[in-house]
């Protein structure tokens, strides 16, 4: 079910901090930040030969990532996206193994444009689990 890992995402308090340690100390490709109104957030990639990193800064007070900062000061890896081909049939199926998909359970749109879902942390051994459509 599961395809090539996409992303891994790490919330930062300062996206143009972590955007410039990636790029002038690691010599990273890093894109612009685009704030993503959606879900609240505001996002850089970095991109790397197998995958890309991305950066999630809180957009506004009431943002995910604020609640998760909270409770991680310095911030820290919030989930790992998988692809997957069929979003509805990947979602359909773990519903049907009992795992939580969080939210409506519909397919927002994420920040490459394509349909994406949460799985509960606590039903993958502690990792927030987002699916992208490939």
């Amino acid at each position: 079910m599961i395809g090539r890992l996409n992303h891994v995402a790490i919330a930062v308090r300062d996206i143009a901090a972590a955007s410039k340690l990636y790029r002038d100390t690691l010599g990273a490709e890093v894109s612009a930040a685009v704030p993503q109104e959606e879900h609240g957030v505001t996002t850089v990639f970095v991109t790397l030969p197998n995958t890309k990193i991305e950066f999630l800064e809180p957009l506004g007070e009431d943002s995910p990532i604020a609640k998760f900062l909270e409770r991680n000061p310095d911030g820290g890896i919030h989930h790992i996206c998988y692809e997957v081909d069929d979003i509805l049939a990947a979602r359909d199926q773990l519903k049907a193994k009992g795992a939580r998909v969080l939210g409506s359970g519909e397919p927002k749109t994420g920040a490459h444009g394509k349909p994406v879902l949460f799985l509960h942390p606590k039903d993958f051994n502690g990792t927030l689990v987002e699916l992208e459509q490939a």
